[in-house]
């Protein structure tokens, strides 16, 4: 397939991303309502339990793909609902330390446990290698795009 013909087909592709992007959201935001995390503070919670290490607020909004403003509005009313901690950084007067608090932990823990239940259904007939493929292609396109 020629470069020419394949715009279209990525130009679709990137349509039904949209599409799928705004159907995780709302997904994400029916799951957390019952501990009263919307989806954009899931992906806080997401972000700092994959990093494993506390993080500010520039290392979250990069692994995020959002602006720094945004999550440290995002991070500050966490802070006030107990779901993180912030600590001085030895390395950077101004850029505190962010991590998990006790409570942000269980509900990251519990989201995780339903979010796991609803991976398993909503991939119910799509093959191991489909959701492989799909992976690393999304991953290719990300890589191409975030230069």
């Amino acid at each position: 397939m020629s470069d020419a013909q394949k715009g279209p087909v990525f130009t679709e592709i990137v349509l039904e991303v949209f599409k799928l992007g705004g159907l995780l959201v709302s997904e994400g935001d029916r799951m957390g309502a019952e501990y009263g995390i919307t989806s954009a503070r899931w992906k806080i919670l997401g972000a700092l339990s994959l990093a494993g290490e506390p993080q500010t607020v520039p290392q979250i909004a990069r692994s995020m793909g959002l602006t720094r403003q945004a999550v440290q509005r995002l991070v500050d009313a966490m802070q006030e609902d107990d779901l993180l901690l912030f600590q001085d950084n030895p390395g950077h007067k101004r850029a505190r330390l962010i991590s998990l608090s006790d409570l942000g932990k269980t509900v990251y823990s519990k989201l995780y446990e339903k979010q796991s239940g609803w991976a398993k259904t909503c991939s119910a007939g799509i093959t191991q290698a489909e959701l492989e493929t799909t992976l690393s292609v999304l991953e290719r396109i990300s890589g191409a795009i975030d230069r």
